[in-house]
């Protein structure tokens, strides 16, 4: 089927195993990320820990600055989002976990929307 020519054999090998290489890296990181809680626990666990931001929200009800938004806007009661409002007090630990899962978020929802491999 195939002629004698190496790099036709070598180019088929290659695509198959980059193929099988990709496959098993989205059933790992679904298995990892979709069925064991362990991640989100762990980071929820951090934020808890190191932000002082959240630990002031569970004190003091939430207040929105009079100059912060806009006469007849709410801010809203996620801490998430109070967290991504108050970006530059966050501690080192809060921006690395934040930036890590917004950027999961992003990477996968640009690569899914082209239909490229991302679980």
């Amino acid at each position: 089927m195939w002629p004698l020519d190496p790099s036709r054999k070598e180019v088929l090998g290659f695509a198959v195993s980059c193929r099988v290489l990709t496959l098993v890296l989205q059933v790992l990181t679904r298995f990892l990320c979709s069925s064991t809680p362990i991640v989100y626990w762990f980071s929820a666990h951090l934020l808890q820990d190191q932000e002082p931001l959240l630990r002031s929200l569970e004190t003091v009800p939430w207040k929105p600055l009079a100059g912060d938004s806009p006469p007849g806007c709410q801010v809203p009661r996620n801490s998430i989002l109070g967290l991504l409002y108050n970006w530059k007090t966050c501690s080192l630990v809060t921006r690395c976990i934040l930036g890590y899962f917004l950027t999961y978020w992003l990477l996968g929802l640009l690569l899914h929307c082209n239909f490229l491999p991302w679980t």
